[in-house]
């Protein structure tokens, strides 16, 4: 009888110790199994920059065609298109690479170009509605 009993006794362990590791095993964090994900789609990151493009080149064509000198056009156009192209998501790439950095943070570098983006169109649409 004392057989029955001690296999008895003993199942309710293994099975509070298979309940404990599977307890063990949900509190371990997913992020290594699954990969980090953008929240924002490429496709809308590379719409913001055509968008931010055709913005930063729209005033040029009008300029030209109301008579500016061809070189004045080019001299402006040659500082203020890189710097919404390529400044401001750079500035915001940079940004999004230090906090992560100081703060552990962890910003993806997709989303701060877009943010980067997002802020060069908001900018020059800014701009073009003061000197319209």
């Amino acid at each position: 009888m004392d057989a029955n009993n001690s296999t008895r006794s003993t199942e309710p362990s293994e099975q509070v110790n298979s309940h404990e590791a599977l307890k063990q095993q949900s509190r371990q964090p997913l992020t290594s199994e699954t990969p980090q994900r953008s929240l924002v789609p490429k496709g809308i990151t590379i719409g913001l920059a055509i968008f931010a493009l055709v913005l930063s080149l729209a005033g040029y064509g009008f300029r030209l065609m109301v008579g500016d000198d061809v070189e004045t056009v080019l001299r402006h156009a040659a500082v203020i298109v890189p710097t919404f192209m390529l400044g401001i998501p750079l500035f915001f790439w940079l940004g999004s690479r230090i906090l992560n950095k100081v703060k552990g943070l962890h910003i993806e570098s997709w989303n701060a170009i877009s943010l980067g983006y997002l802020t060069s169109c908001i900018s020059m649409l800014w701009l073009m509605g003061t000197y319209s």
